[in-house]
């Protein structure tokens, strides 16, 4: 069976702060080491109301010192906000200080609004670079030869091989992870539309490297796993506010389940959500398991992460040990999922 990782925005509910998002991502890694998933990635975000993430570098360190085996990174840093030099050194960084256990997964997007993205890089032209950026930042991993004596040296980070991801949303990165040879993501839990393109692409055009010498996709799925499937319908509308708040352009703190959504939306934004949530799965283990195992043998990814957000941190630590429980049993072959 495919490995299993976690996914995690470092949610700041409307009612907690930021403290509060902190102490659950740190409980919740911790939850997810004990329980056998492969990584625990963190996503670079800036002014959103409700994503505590935006430091990913310090909060990766953070994560790793608490844990013990699972890999922490980030999925991803936003690669046209900084420089790779600066990128390289963080991340030689926290690979000297948890050898073996650091993935850097890079993103092209900035992470934000526009307003906030001029704010962060300042200049407009900084994703257009994206390409020749990630192989500067790959080369500044690699070990320094005699005749190198007149280039810019990472310390840390020079001669660390930290496993470096592309993450992605449409085909620009499936296609630039291909020829790089370098493991892709694919944002599904939020923008499933190129999935399937993309991933096809990848692999039709993947040059083997030192890095990656086969194909390696991971795509990410929402998964609001609970005792029963209305419970799971309830606790789905908590994502489905936040992503109608973020296309009207009103970024909220991620909100409680409710009950009743009659009226909180339109008819086009309702078809807007069910296109941009439809990676995800909410309801019991037992009715998420046959869709899960649908979706993995229908688009065969060699890994799986995963998101969980469920507003209350009791119930989504909750979902993370029916996700753990659904991946024993995918593992074992259960025809039933029981």
């Amino acid at each position: 069976m495919i490995p299993f990782s976690v996914l995690d925005l470092s949610l700041i509910t409307r009612g907690g702060s930021v403290g509060d998002a902190f102490r659950n991502t740190l409980d919740l890694a911790q939850r997810a080491d004990g329980l056998g998933f492969v990584r625990y990635w963190l996503a670079e975000h800036h002014a959103m109301p409700g994503i505590a993430s935006a430091a990913t570098g310090i909060l990766i360190g953070q994560v790793a010192a608490a844990t013990h085996h699972i890999r922490v990174g980030a999925g991803g840093v936003m690669l046209p906000n900084h420089s790779p030099l600066v990128i390289a050194e963080q991340f030689g960084t926290l690979e000297t200080l948890f050898p073996g256990r650091i993935d850097l997964g890079l993103g092209r997007a900035p992470g934000a609004d526009q307003r906030t993205a001029r704010a962060l890089r300042r200049d407009p032209h900084a994703p257009e670079r994206f390409a020749s950026d990630v192989v500067e930042l790959l080369q500044y991993f690699e070990p320094a030869a005699p005749e190198d004596t007149h280039l810019i040296h990472a310390i840390p980070g020079m001669g660390l091989r930290v496993p470096v991801w592309l993450l992605g949303s449409s085909l620009f990165s499936a296609v630039l992870a291909a020829r790089l040879g370098l493991p892709y993501a694919f944002a599904s839990h939020f923008a499933p539309g190129q999935m399937a393109e993309a991933v096809s692409l990848y692999r039709a055009r993947f040059e083997p490297s030192a890095r990656c010498p086969a194909p390696h996709v991971m795509l990410s799925v929402n998964i609001i796993a609970a005792d029963d499937d209305a419970q799971g319908a309830l606790l789905a509308t908590s994502l489905q506010q936040y992503f109608i708040a973020l296309r009207r352009g009103r970024p909220i703190a991620f909100p409680p389940p409710v009950a009743d959504t009659s009226g909180l939306w339109s008819p086009a934004e309702q078809a807007m959500v069910d296109h941009t949530l439809s990676c995800t799965f909410a309801g019991s283990a037992r009715s998420i398991m046959p869709r899960l195992r649908d979706f993995i043998a229908r688009h065969e990814p060699d890994e799986l992460l995963v998101a969980l957000p469920i507003h209350d941190h009791g119930l989504r630590c909750h979902a993370l040990e029916l996700t753990a429980g659904m991946r024993t049993v995918l593992a074992a072959g259960s025809p039933t999922g029981s």
